[in-house]
């Protein structure tokens, strides 16, 4: 058993913290939030993770796991995580990651055991961890830094943390590559395959993951945008070259892009980074990714607007998603909302339903209407779009949706839906990236 502190218990903290306490470590989570600290210490996540309460529960009734925001606190542990935001700078592409640098100066200030380990999980500019090494060094020579980057899905973050595909150890000692190995023994074990690396490597494999994954999303949104300008599927052209060993199927669903608190700004960070190193060319690239991404926005907005007869003035459209993606609470750049917010900007009366991000949704988008079900948000409609792929949206019955409707009209943003069993039901269905029949 290691001792272990989380400093910064948001989305990743807490999932680390209680994954920690899960795999037998003793581990205090540092928070500044106090009503979130409350929150974590009752085993309520103050966000949707599915499986998390249940850890947490366990965790805390174990006594392995607990939550403060007394540094204090911290004082004997063996190893400090630094699982604080990295959020895009306001007005720029750059990272800031000042919460990171706070971070590791509470930890400097109050971990007084000789031989503690730091260890980033942040998602930072490749850089930052000599950088905070070179601090340490000055303001806290008894302590260590290490890089180990997270590569959570949001949906499923207690199964990548308590099961990796990788784990990533960017390290300057055998001894901190032990510490490590020691505290991740269990999936080790289990057969989660170890990456030992220097810090410049550790840092660029979570952004370089993720500009990998944006990149195939909007290679086939690109083939979309083809698709209905050539009268292709864009689904069909997805499986067959997803057949391909050397290319795969995952991530190569077409439809209205990728948001959230990660790919977005993780890849504007990326190439602003490169730029800062002299690299700038490498990563040109990943400005036409960007934008691929954006337009899907644009074209589905228009898809609506054409669906409405040409205007949204007066009429109503009933919305089914406002998380970035299914299994969340999140709403940072969810397309769902983007998309939303501009046809009610074009005079749309738009009614939204979102089985755990509605209160999310209300208090960043007061000005939209809110629904707890499909069927009220959809009451009265003259067009229903599916922005977010929550299970309990794909397996509607559309015979019985379209008893509430006033004309039975679909826009699939994300070709989930199954074409035939609501065609047959009398909608009329369109989708990014398909003909429209």
């Amino acid at each position: 058993m290691t001792s272990i502190a989380v400093v910064g218990c948001g989305y990743l903290g807490a999932v680390h913290a209680a994954c920690m306490a899960e795999l037998g470590h003793e581990v205090v989570g540092l928070e500044v939030d106090l009503e979130r600290v409350a929150s974590l210490n009752d085993g309520r996540a103050p966000f949707h993770e599915p499986g998390l309460d249940d850890l947490l529960a366990r965790g805390l009734a174990s006594g392995r796991l607990s939550f403060t925001a007394d540094p204090a606190a911290i004082a004997e542990v063996e190893v400090a995580f630094i699982c604080v935001g990295t959020p895009q700078r306001r007005g720029e592409l750059a990272a800031d990651v000042s919460h990171v640098d706070a971070a590791t100066a509470t930890v400097a200030a109050h971990v007084t055991r000789a031989g503690a380990l730091v260890v980033g999980k942040s998602t930072v500019p490749v850089g930052t961890a000599p950088r905070l090494a070179e601090e340490l060094a000055r303001t806290a020579p008894h302590l260590e830094l290490a890089w180990n980057p997270e590569f959570l899905r949001e949906g499923h973050a207690v199964d990548d943390t308590l099961e990796p595909d990788r784990l990533v150890l960017g390290v300057t000692s055998e001894r901190a590559e032990a510490v490590l190995r020691e505290v991740y023994a269990t999936p080790i074990a289990g057969g989660t395959p170890v990456v030992v690396t220097d810090f410049a490597t550790a840092e660029l494999a979570k952004v370089a993951a993720n500009s990998f994954l944006a990149t195939k999303i909007s290679f086939i949104n690109a083939m979309a945008e083809l698709c209905e300008a050539a009268g292709g599927d864009v689904v069909l052209l997805a499986d067959a070259i997803g057949h391909d060993k050397r290319i795969g199927r995952s991530f190569l669903n077409a439809g209205l892009g990728f948001g959230g608190g990660c790919l977005p700004k993780d890849i504007r960070a990326f190439m602003a980074r490169a730029g800062e190193v002299g690299a700038d060319q490498a990563l040109t690239f990943l400005r036409e990714v960007d934008a691929i991404n954006m337009r899907r926005r644009s074209r589905m907005v228009d898809l609506a607007i054409a669906g409405l007869g040409g205007s949204a003035i007066g009429r109503r459209v009933g919305v089914l998603g406002a998380a970035f993606k299914p299994h969340s609470d999140d709403i940072r750049d969810s397309p769902a909302l983007n998309v939303a917010a501009q046809l009610q900007l074009q005079g749309a009366d738009v009614v939204i339903t979102d089985p755990e991000a509605l209160d999310n949704a209300r208090r960043l988008w007061p000005g939209l209407s809110y629904a707890s079900t499909a069927q009220e948000a959809c009451e009265g409609v003259d067009i229903v779009l599916l922005l977010t792929e929550w299970p309990e949206y794909v397996g509607l019955d559309p015979d019985e949706l379209g008893t509430v409707v006033r004309r039975r009209h679909v826009l699939d943003g994300r070709n989930a839906l199954d074409v035939r069993r609501w065609q047959a039901a009398g909608w009329d269905y369109r989708a990014l990236g398909r003909p429209h029949v």
